[in-house]
């Protein structure tokens, strides 16, 4: 077998194999000397077709499967003895496949990208110091609070904060447009569910009357054909409900898992429920800017077949989260929403992959035990959770990915110049959502730039 590789570029390689006609040929005949036992045709018995007729008969086809097995066995030789390390599937095609000729096939393929890691020193990053405090615990509350409360339908003007259930129609020119109708829409003021300026005119509104609002769609509007322009909307008022909340007594306090409704108990398990989601809040930001800190010194290529596996794996988890069933066909989902966002997160996955082997990082069952019990605490059964997950090899492969990852993170952070700063508990959480639409952003301007 003779073996050539070409590089085509930083990630693509495409590998040409030559092997002898004698291998081929000898490899045919014998699987038509099998394939003759069997065969039954008129005027012969079963094992006695003259190998003539077997071969002009079955030739052509048992000829393709040998020279599918052979190019499969021998791309997989030839990749282990060129030390190539491949990511994804590879084309493979004969270029020369004629009987007495030497077999040539040529598999185009892409590898993982060699790395040498880039540091992040002198990237400033922001981490978050809070404090939960009283006020915190009990804005908590009174979201808990609205979170279970009730409409009552009332005789009165509409105002901030109550919900309306309205039939509404939309022109533009003195024309309907499509989506722009309803009926028995529930819609609560204030909720900035609508078109800017929307919701504002509905204020003051009361059962049984008309009214007629002018808005302009956003220039940036989602559908194209309304974006900018001005429209009327026709609503009728059915009914005004004002939200009752509950009050914080036994039976509200026992469906947050307190069962015997103690107000003390309630709020220790708010402040630690609390606590626990700003110390996330606070590690998602800082590893959001540390990550995007290693993108930006280390922009290596990424391999398109794993951005595509990224993709689907996307796609799969929208339809889920979309509820579009089991059975629906992930492809309908074009690209485009996901490519981006697949493209980043690959080449973190490499760049964490080799900062992890480079600094030998590694997590034992005791440090994945520990990490398991840590994420229980928010169950009610938490002895039940660490035994379901210590029990599963997959569940322990994520956990184990989960501490690797922050472990890299934490390795990749002794690099970085960081700055503690005060937040409240509120702060903390829209700083790292901010972070994280910031960070889409400039993944997105990246690719652009990039095209």
């Amino acid at each position: 077998m003779q073996v050539s590789v070409e590089t085509t570029s930083q990630i693509e390689r495409q590998i040409t194999v030559q092997v002898p006609a004698a291998e081929i040929d000898e490899a045919v005949s014998a699987r038509l000397k099998d394939t003759a036992k069997n065969v039954r045709m008129n005027g012969f018995r079963q094992g006695r077709v003259p190998m003539a007729v077997v071969r002009q008969r079955y030739g052509h086809d048992v000829r393709n499967e040998i020279v599918g097995e052979v190019m499969r066995e021998r791309y997989v030789r030839a990749i282990t003895d060129e030390g190539l390390n491949p990511a994804g599937y590879p084309q493979i095609e004969a270029r020369v496949n004629e009987p007495g000729k030497d077999l040539e096939f040529v598999a185009s393929l892409e590898v993982y990208p060699e790395i040498e890691l880039a540091p992040i020193e002198g990237t400033q990053v922001e981490r978050p110091v809070v404090e939960i405090q009283d006020g915190d615990v009990e804005e908590m509350i009174e979201t808990l609070r609205k979170q279970n409360a009730e409409w009552q339908e009332v005789d009165q003007a509409a105002q901030d904060g109550d919900q309306v259930t309205i039939d509404f129609q939309g022109y533009i020119d003195d024309e309907p447009f499509e989506g722009g109708s309803a009926e028995g829409h529930s819609l609560v003021l204030g909720s900035n569910s609508f078109i800017p300026g929307f919701e504002e005119q509905l204020i003051g509104a009361k059962p049984g009357e008309d009214k007629e609002i002018t808005v302009t769609f956003p220039e940036d509007y989602q559908a194209e054909h309304l974006a900018g322009k001005a429209a009327i909307f026709k609503v009728k008022v059915h009914k005004v409900s004002t939200q009752q909340l509950p009050e914080v007594d036994e039976a509200f306090i026992q469906r947050f898992g307190v069962e015997d409704g103690d107000k003390e108990k309630f709020l220790v398990e708010i402040r630690k429920n609390m606590t626990r989601e700003a110390a996330q809040a606070v590690d998602n930001r800082v590893k959001q800017q540390v990550l995007e800190a290693l993108k930006k010194a280390n922009p290596i290529p990424v391999p398109s077949s794993l951005v595509q596996q990224e993709t689907d794996g996307m796609k799969r988890q929208a339809a889920q989260q979309f509820g579009l069933g089991e059975d629906f066909d992930v492809s309908q989902l074009p690209n485009e929403l996901f490519e981006e966002q697949a493209k980043a997160r690959v080449q973190v996955g490499l760049l964490l992959a080799e900062v992890i082997k480079t600094n030998e990082i590694d997590a034992d069952d005791d440090a994945i035990k520990a990490k398991v019990q840590e994420l229980a605490e928010q169950y009610q059964e938490p002895e039940q959770v660490v035994e379901y997950y210590m029990g599963n090899e997959q569940l322990k492969t994520q956990v184990k990915s989960a501490i690797l990852e922050e472990k890299a993170v934490e390795k990749l952070l002794e690099q970085a110049s960081v700055e503690d700063v005060n937040m409240s508990y509120q702060e903390a959480l829209a700083a790292a959502q901010q972070q994280a639409e910031q960070d889409e952003e400039t993944a997105e301007e990246g690719e652009q730039t990039s095209a």
